[in-house]
């Protein structure tokens, strides 16, 4: 009965039917998928979601193309595989209609992805075809087809895929082996209601200048290094700002340090060398090109100048309040700005904005940011953050209490061209993306809107080049259309939109860490204290008060972030600097000094080695020990000093010795206001009241007594014998006349000298006098000239 199973018209058991039905599955598995085209390719394939083959799309010509156009597409292919790929051929497929910005950013995301879906290809000659594609060699590809061929429909964002198929020898079916996804805007016609555009344009550099200056009367300044020079030289980040910016209508922001910076390299500069040494500066055509480059693109532009320098504001915010003086640079920097700006650029800035880093806010931010008087801060909107459920995005203008707007750039757009953009493929992909964003923005809502965009403050060359290109797409586009800053500002707000400032607990740690620390507002602080010391005994501030003080607008620049060691370097040479000046102004020093005498002078000196005089110096000579030593009748006296520049001065003071021996003294500078300056200069004062001149004086007296005593000797003993020899005459009875009151002749010499003072005859060498005559008190002069 077995047999008769297999027996023709008799049916087959269901095991039998079960094992055939198997078979014929695993036999048909690798024809299915040849079929079907399997996209996951081989296992490695299928753990990487990208393909064996990369797609690269160096232009999408024209980007957001209109009725009639015709969209050119070129790249490369490049097999990145082990094995040859053939048959194989490029085509373009238009998927599905983007309709939220989020889409846009999934679609992102996945952009070289396999998986997902990518439409029907437009085939037939819109494709390009490679006999074999070799393992490791690009191959460039370029195809055009009529836009009526896209069969795009209404308005909106398409995606955009360029595609690679072919064979490879472990896989001998057509399958997809690279794919690269952009996006194609597609808006034909002028939209019933355009997005009102604003574009910053910013001119920001990092810190070239020192705060060092020349001693000739022009103050050559010393700059940094020459990475300046490179910049605003052909091919130059910053002349590659001003070549695309010129035919762009954009705000320009600018941070009027860079101008300044510029300006003084117009004329002899020097850079820093190696050690302390200097080299003279080069580049004066390029920055003059430069400058008259500029002054020209903003003839007719809106300029908004930052504080000079660009503080930190977050910095500042977070770091720098607690710090005495702080706020005042950030008040100095905005008063010199719109004064910058319109003395190299010949415009008149807008001073009323303020920018924090990434437009990143909390309440001190918002605090610090208009403490100078400005009204208005670009924040961003992934900072100041939507809340109320909108399905769009609201216009830029946010009223957030005490007058002050915050101006809310979009953070899709704003972020659109940062990365590595040196490559042609990435720079249309991000072309491609701004535009995507920007037309699915406008198509949110008929309302009319005003959106700012405010992209990275130092683009790179390329990521300028990018911007240039979507910006000019943009504002020939049929959904947009361009908008000054100030306008944006004083759009009417939407009144569903956000006004809250988000709290500090919401900035982001990434960009905390980057911050300024509060130790370095304390040597700024310390600096300012130094500067305020030395300034008021100049007779030219002013050549030390502005290159120190936009020195101290510069340690606070935003263009520290991420650059710690060379902004605490760049701090403490603006310090040390500051001590070498004030060092130039100084006591010489003095060894031990000897007094004879009860009284004398002590000679204090005070160099000058700076260019300019000193002024408002009074110099204190105080005694340690005023019992031994007076000075000026009291333990101190202090004068009044002026040092013409390049000299020194003595000055004389006056001393009494009260006792012999040793005293200390202090010789110290001082300010008008009290406060000390420089070194104070210590010696020791060896008092001897009995000099061996007045020894000598004495012993010249008593020398006269001895001769006086032996001359009255002399002549009692003369008297004596005359009277021996007058004798007999008396005893014959001649009379002889005695005196009353007979002197002794001592008596007489005393009678004698009194009376010839009296009479205003010359003293005799007996006469008492002075231990040490007086010496001059009054100031020396100014001395011979010091070489610096």
């Amino acid at each position: 009965m077995a047999e008769a199973a297999d027996f023709q018209g008799t049916s087959p058991s269901p095991a039998r039917r079960w094992l055939r039905r198997t078979g014929a599955l695993l036999a048909g598995v690798p024809l299915l998928a040849g079929l079907c085209q399997i996209p996951s390719g081989t296992p490695a394939q299928a753990a990487d979601s990208s393909g064996a083959v990369s797609v690269a799309v160096d232009t999408l010509s024209p980007s957001a193309p209109t009725d009639g156009d015709t969209v050119t597409v070129s790249g490369t292919v490049t097999n990145n595989g082990k094995q040859a790929v053939t048959s194989a051929h490029v085509g373009l497929s238009v998927g599905p209609e983007l309709t939220t910005r989020s889409s846009i950013d999934t679609a992102t995301d996945g952009g070289d992805s396999l998986q997902g879906s990518t439409g029907s290809e437009v085939g037939g000659k819109y494709v390009q075809k490679f006999a074999k594609l070799t393992p490791g060699v690009a191959q460039p590809f370029s195809i055009s087809v009529p836009v009526d061929e896209l069969d795009l429909g209404d308005a909106g964002v398409y995606q955009f895929a360029v595609s690679l198929s072919g064979k490879t020898a472990a896989q001998p079916w057509d399958q997809m082996l690279g794919i690269q996804r952009t996006f194609l805007p597609w808006q034909p016609d002028e939209a019933d209601t355009k997005t009102k555009t604003t574009f910053l344009w910013p001119l920001v550099s990092t810190v070239h200048m020192t705060a060092e200056t020349g001693s000739n009367a022009q103050q050559t300044p010393v700059f940094l290094n020459d990475d300046l020079a490179e910049e605003i030289s052909a091919g130059g980040r910053l002349d590659q700002m001003l070549s695309l910016g010129e035919s762009l209508d954009v705000t320009w922001v600018i941070d009027p340090d860079l101008l300044a910076s510029v300006d003084a390299m117009t004329r002899t500069y020097r850079v820093q060398g190696e050690g302390d040494t200097t080299i003279a500066g080069t580049h004066q055509a390029v920055a003059k090109q430069w400058l008259a480059r500029l002054q020209k693109a903003v003839e007719d532009q809106e300029v908004v100048a930052l504080p000079f320098a660009d503080p930190d504001l977050a910095s500042l915010a977070h770091n720098g309040t607690s710090v005495t003086g702080s706020l005042g640079h950030l008040d100095e920097g905005t008063d010199v700005a719109a004064t910058t700006v319109k003395t190299v650029l010949h415009v008149t800035p807008s001073t009323d904005f303020a920018w924090p880093v990434n437009g990143a806010v909390d309440p001190s931010i918002i605090k610090v940011a208009t403490s100078a008087g400005a009204d208005k801060v670009i924040a961003r909107s992934d900072s100041l953050k939507e809340t109320g459920g909108l399905s769009y995005a609201p216009s830029a203008a946010r009223p957030i209490g005490g007058g002050t707007t915050a101006v809310v750039a979009d953070a899709r757009l704003s972020t659109a061209f940062q990365g590595d953009l040196t490559k042609a493929s990435t720079t249309t992909l991000a072309v491609q993306r701004f535009l995507a964003q920007s037309l699915a923005l406008d198509l949110q809502t008929n309302k009319e809107r005003s959106i700012v965009v405010a992209p990275q403050r130092m683009p790179t060359a390329s990521q300028a080049a990018a911007m240039a290109e979507a910006i000019t797409t943009l504002q020939s586009g049929n959904w947009s259309q361009t908008q000054k800053l100030t306008a944006a500002a004083a759009a009417k707000p939407d009144p569903r939109a956000t006004t809250k400032v988000p709290s500090a607990s919401a900035y982001p740690a990434s960009l905390r860490k980057q911050e300024l620390p509060k130790s370095a507002f304390q040597e700024i602080a310390r600096t300012q204290d130094k500067l305020d010391n030395f300034k008021v005994i100049l007779s030219d501030q002013s050549r030390v008060v502005t290159p120190f003080g936009r020195a101290m607008n510069r340690e606070m620049s935003t263009s520290w972030r991420g650059r710690a060691t060379e902004a605490s370097g760049f701090r403490s040479d603006v310090e040390d600097y500051l001590d070498e000046l004030t060092s130039q102004v100084s006591l010489i020093d003095k060894s031990e000094t000897k007094l004879s005498g009860r009284s004398a002078t002590i000679p204090v000196t005070v160099q000058n080695n700076l260019v300019q005089g000193v002024e408002h110096l009074r110099l204190r000579l105080t005694s340690l020990s005023p019992n031994r030593l007076e000075i000026g009748g009291s333990s101190y006296y202090e004068q009044p000093v002026e040092v013409s520049g390049g000299h020194s001065q003595t000055v004389k003071f006056t001393t009494t010795a009260n006792a012999n021996g040793q005293a200390s003294v202090v010789a110290q500078l001082y300010t008008e206001d009290g406060q000390p300056y420089g070194d104070a200069v210590r010696f020791d004062v060896k008092v001897t009241e009995f000099t061996a001149t007045v020894m000598l004086v004495i012993g010249g007296g008593v020398l006269l007594l001895v001769l006086a005593g032996f001359r009255m000797y002399t002549q009692r003993k003369r008297a004596a014998r005359e009277a021996e020899q007058s004798g007999p005459d008396d005893e014959a009875g001649e009379a002889v006349e005695i005196p009353e009151n007979p002197k002794d002749p001592e008596d007489r010499l005393k009678e004698e000298s009194a009376t010839r003072t009296r009479a205003g005859a010359p003293e005799q060498p007996s006469d008492l006098t002075a231990d040490t005559a007086t010496e001059s008190t009054d100031p020396s002069g100014t001395g011979e000239r010091v070489d610096r």
